[in-house]
């Protein structure tokens, strides 16, 4: 299985590329920028990517993201990502980056930008990987500092498919950010929000109902609210879980307990995804190697959450089906 899975054509659609910041990475960056770190090894910076919930990872990742400076540094970082869909069979990609992370450091939007998209292109080329482009909106900040944000992505538009709200959930429900939302789906991008990870289904509600979401990152407490999850499956929204994220941030206690099975069982779209791997002990195929052992998935299991990958990205339709094509080929292989 653990062959299947390596070479199966793939998707990842919940993935933040601060949190692909391995620790050999920030200590080499923070040599390049004269930063100074709380860690004198790269063996301590990966003892420290210890967890007990969301807020402690949080504190840890804005930490690390102090070493991102220079255009070159986000280059590097988003670059280093797409080598490992490259050797794991990832096809396509969506991409979060959180512009306020770095403009509230100082660091220039388009610096940002300017590093993360040209790597995209440069592993197109390389790799034949495609890839969008997500902005999200930091919670724990107010909407009118996500409006900022909005304006200083102006000159960038052609560069970002969708918009996203992540950090701490918890007393940000999705309710405050109805504005800037409007606001950015007049200008053409496509609303998505993480919600019931930490909070309850009501913030599910908020973001489906208030915000017009078009997927949901996370969603695990969908389960709290039978209506919820038929309304879920009547909208046909996919869900972007991380197994291994939500095991380290205790939002599962066991990954055996992963509630991913119940949900494709009751109807749910789900898809499978490494969110800030390197902190939390894995990438994508990692993801589906430790859910397939505990659970005991098929192949058609593993087969039908990669095909949501698919079917559930931001691409054009043909680029979907193109690539639905090359999923079925490689999965009939197994069947001869």
């Amino acid at each position: 299985m653990e062959h299947f899975i390596k070479n199966l054509p793939k998707a990842e659609l919940h993935l933040h590329i601060e949190g692909t910041l391995e620790p050999e990475l920030m200590f080499d960056l923070a040599k390049r920028n004269q930063i100074e770190l709380p860690y004198a090894t790269v063996e301590e910076i990966r003892k420290a990517y210890q967890f007990t919930c969301l807020q402690d990872f949080l504190d840890i990742y804005y930490h690390g993201a102090q070493v991102l400076i220079r255009e070159q540094d986000f280059y590097d970082l988003t670059y280093q990502y797409f080598k490992k869909c490259s050797e794991q069979n990832i096809r396509h990609t969506e991409i979060m980056f959180d512009p306020q992370t770095h403009t509230h450091r100082g660091i220039p939007f388009e610096t940002v930008i300017n590093g993360i998209s040209r790597a995209c292109a440069d592993a197109k080329k390389s790799f034949g990987i495609s890839s969008l482009l997500i902005m999200s909106f930091l919670r724990h900040l107010s909407e009118k500092e996500a409006f900022l944000t909005l304006e200083q992505a102006r000159p960038f538009r052609d560069k970002i498919t969708a918009i996203g709200l992540d950090s701490s959930e918890k007393g940000n429900p999705p309710s405050k950010f109805v504005r800037v939302f409007e606001a950015a789906v007049e200008e053409g991008y496509i609303p998505l929000a993480h919600a019931g990870e930490e909070g309850d289904a009501e913030y599910i509600w908020e973001a489906l109902d208030l915000l017009q979401i078009e997927r949901i990152d996370h969603g695990n407490n969908c389960l709290q609210d039978p209506n919820l999850v038929d309304e879920i499956i009547e909208r046909d929204i996919a869900l972007t879980v991380c197994p291994l994220s939500n095991l380290a941030l205790k939002v599962v206690t066991d990954i055996k307990e992963h509630p991913i099975k119940k949900m494709m069982q009751l109807g749910l779209s789900v898809t499978v995804n490494s969110d800030d791997p390197a902190y939390f002990g894995g990438y994508l195929n990692k993801n589906f190697e430790e859910l397939q052992k505990a659970l005991d998935l098929s192949r058609w299991n593993i087969y039908n959450l990669a095909k949501n990958s698919f079917k559930y990205s931001l691409l054009e339709e043909e680029d979907k089906n193109t690539l639905i094509e090359e999923l079925n080929h490689y999965y009939e292989r197994y069947l001869i």
